[in-house]
């Protein structure tokens, strides 16, 4: 029986990128606050990429301005926890991965925030087998993510922390502010080991369901993530993801060419801003966000169908099922919105013909 392991279908940043962050500790010579495996100035260059002094290439994880991620690294090199917002889909998750990465070596201690996460996922629980029949015990403790970090001086990263009650959130407030986990059932605590601290992310779009209380708020330093100021920006940020989900997928595709990327592109930040890029025509905005994370994945499964139902070639017909999936959430209102997009702007655009063709037959429209 073979003994090699299976290739997975998503490795970890810190896997994944191991060559580039192994080279950039090998050639930095700055100081490194205690625990790091890199310099705050060698984790900023892994996330946006540069070259090296050996002459190697970083290739850029975000795609933004800079300043926003040397405020976020200065800050994790303090003792003020980093909370990363933002609108769905402008990176936040993948800038939270990528820190980690690039700071503790290990992306993997990880809370995902839900309506439904117990206090138990961030403090502590208990093997209630060994509770029953020992009694309270370390050998009976079951450790969180953010236990293990406060632990091994590293970086645990909470996602969605305003989908989390808002009692379970505040059990958050006595580790950032005291570096320390109370376990009175043990009459001790964990004190957190010097590099520990906290990644968090939330979206305004869940502002109001459990806002952060006061006290919690100012143990974090807020970093808001924007969306892509420019077309340009977009457009490159999803062709550099698509291409690298294509490599991990496999696919038998051609790269996605920028022609397809730019009219993907284009139509969610018309409907975003609820008008054309010109300005001429006003446009309806759907209930969606439309984030760059759509559009990535709208690149993604266009290749897919191009790829094992078509020619290999990203063409209009195999993204205008997907684009319409992201454009209409609400059936009744969206599907206006799109409708109205499709007969009014891309029906008169130059060049987007195929695109009208391709919508209005995945939509089964009347004639």
């Amino acid at each position: 029986m073979s003994t090699t392991p299976a290739p997975v279908l998503r490795a970890h940043a810190e896997q994944l990128y191991a060559e580039e962050l192994a080279a950039l500790a090998r050639l930095d010579e700055r100081p490194r606050p205690p625990n790091w495996r890199l310099s705050p100035q060698a984790v900023v260059t892994y996330l946006l990429g540069g070259r090296l002094a050996d002459g190697s290439e970083v290739v850029p994880k975000y795609v933004g301005e800079r300043r926003l991620i040397e405020v976020a690294v200065a800050t994790l090199a303090t003792d003020r926890a980093l909370l990363l917002y933002g609108v769905p889909g402008t990176a936040k998750s993948w800038v939270s991965e990528h820190l980690a990465a690039a700071i503790s070596g290990d992306s993997t201690c990880l809370i995902q925030g839900t309506a439904g996460t117990p206090e138990e996922a961030i403090r502590y629980g208990w093997n209630y087998a060994r509770l029953l029949a020992d009694g309270p015990s370390p050998a009976a403790l079951v450790e969180s993510p953010l236990l293990r970090a406060m632990r091994s001086g590293t970086l645990c990263r909470i996602e969605e922390l305003t989908r989390i009650p808002s009692d379970v959130q505040d059990s958050l407030i006595t580790v950032l502010s005291e570096k320390t986990l109370p376990v009175p059932e043990l009459d001790s605590e964990i004190q957190a080991v010097r590099g520990f601290n906290v990644i968090a992310s939330a979206n305004n779009r869940d502002k109001g369901v459990n806002e952060l209380s006061s006290a919690l708020k100012r143990r974090f330093n807020t970093v808001v993530l924007p969306l892509p100021d420019s077309l340009d920006t977009e457009v490159a940020i999803v062709a550099q993801r698509a291409a690298s989900l294509g490599r991990a997928l496999e696919l038998p595709a051609e790269p996605p060419a920028i022609e397809e990327i730019r009219r993907i592109v284009t139509i969610f930040r018309e409907l975003r801003a609820g008008q054309t890029l010109d300005g001429r025509t006003r446009l309806k905005a759907p209930t969606g966000t439309l984030s760059t994370a759509e559009a990535i994945s709208v690149v993604g499964h266009g290749l897919a169908l191009a790829a094992h139902f078509g020619d290999g070639r990203l063409r209009a017909a195999d993204w205008a099922a997907s684009i319409e999936g992201a454009v209409i959430k609400d059936p009744v209102q969206d599907t206006l919105v799109w409708r109205e997009y499709i007969e009014t702007v891309a029906r008169e655009r130059d060049g987007w013909k195929d695109v009208y063709r391709a919508c209005r037959d995945n939509g089964g429209w009347p004639a």
